[in-house]
């Protein structure tokens, strides 16, 4: 039996993420219209979001404490909220702010908070080997801290999650790994581009357990990530986990989806994470004025946020090369050594 306040805890992150992308959507779209130029606006350039999303992060994450490393993939925000990220910081990055959490040169795909051991990245399955890496260095410390990949199921044939995986068999390191599998890599349904259903199902190749949870329930997502992460914890080596979600819009924002049929999005809308855990909330006696409240504080916090990102300067173009690697000074003659201290990089 899962206690009251841990629902809580997931049900307001949950909105908070909910809330947090409809915003966006809102931001992002300004200046974007009648004719969508992805430049324009407050936000230029892409914007993949996770709706629907919701349970897998708040489920997982609830286990996990700050030192614990996370990884994200390109539909990043609503495991960063649960994880802890800082909300005003993220979204100054994704304004492009100065302070945002990486000066605003990341962007939303490349967010990095150290306060809390979060990061993410726009490149498919990358998040896992710094995922097994982290785990690998808790190992050699002795601590009892777990790092967790979260990657879409259309990342699961790639070399980097298959390696990720075979060297976390091997060195039975305290790694989970969640399949957030939406059934579209893009504008492909899954079934043209994998050859398994089931994403858990790689875990027999590598002698570690597999798990699915069917429907996106955060209360299955938690039971099913305690085991997985206590097993971690213990020094019982990786799992590997899917979870089904639903994305409810586009693969990134101004995707006309025409590859999708409505039936299709239409189970997305039906299929709400978030209400069914609002049903547990009442099964378990927690009042409506209560959800109420979780609601409110949630949508509080990110409009605070937004308004704060809004706020904040622009980053100083003389910045631009600030934080960031560059090339190397030029050598005087071939072979040269480089000069002491030529480089950014070093």
């Amino acid at each position: 039996m899962i206690a009251v306040a841990e629902l809580e805890d997931m049900y307001e992150n949950m909105v908070t993420a909910r809330h947090y992308e409809e915003r966006l959507v809102e931001e992002y779209l300004e200046g974007k219209q009648p004719s969508f130029d992805i430049s324009a606006g407050p936000i230029p350039g892409e914007l993949h979001l996770a709706a629907g999303h919701e349970a897998s992060g708040a489920g997982v994450c609830q286990h996990l404490h700050p030192e614990d490393a996370v990884t994200a993939p390109h539909r990043p925000h609503h495991v960063a909220i649960a994880k802890g990220v800082d909300l005003k910081r993220m979204t100054a990055e994704i304004f492009g702010r100065e302070t945002g959490l990486c000066r605003g040169k990341g962007g939303h795909m490349h967010l990095f908070d150290d306060a809390v051991n979060f990061a993410c990245s726009g490149i498919i399955a990358q998040g896992c080997p710094p995922a097994v890496g982290a785990a690998m260095a808790a190992k050699k410390r002795n601590e009892d801290s777990v790092a967790v990949a979260f990657l879409g199921e259309g990342a699961i044939d790639q070399g980097a999650f298959l390696e990720s995986l075979n060297m976390a068999a091997v060195h039975e390191l305290p790694v989970v790994f969640v399949i957030e599998d939406n059934d579209w890599a893009i504008s492909m349904p899954k079934e043209r581009v994998t050859d398994v259903r089931n994403g858990a199902d790689r875990a027999g190749g590598f002698d570690m357990p597999g798990t699915r949870v069917d429907y996106d329930d955060a209360t299955a997502v938690y039971e099913a990530a305690e085991e997985a992460i206590e097993r971690a914890r213990q020094g019982g080596g990786p799992t590997l986990m899917e979870v089904q979600v639903h994305r409810r819009m586009g693969h990134f924002m101004g995707d006309a989806e025409g590859y999708r049929p409505d039936e299709d999005k239409e189970r997305a809308e039906r299929l709400d994470s978030i209400e069914r855990l609002r049903n547990d909330l009442r099964v378990s006696g927690v009042g409506a004025d209560r959800v109420a409240e979780l609601r409110e504080r949630a949508e509080e916090r990110v409009e605070e946020a937004i308004e704060w990102a809004k706020d904040q300067p622009e980053p100083d173009p003389e910045t631009a090369l600030e934080d960031v690697f560059t090339n190397p000074p030029e050598r005087e003659t071939p072979g040269a050594p480089l000069a002491a201290g030529g480089g950014d990089d070093e």
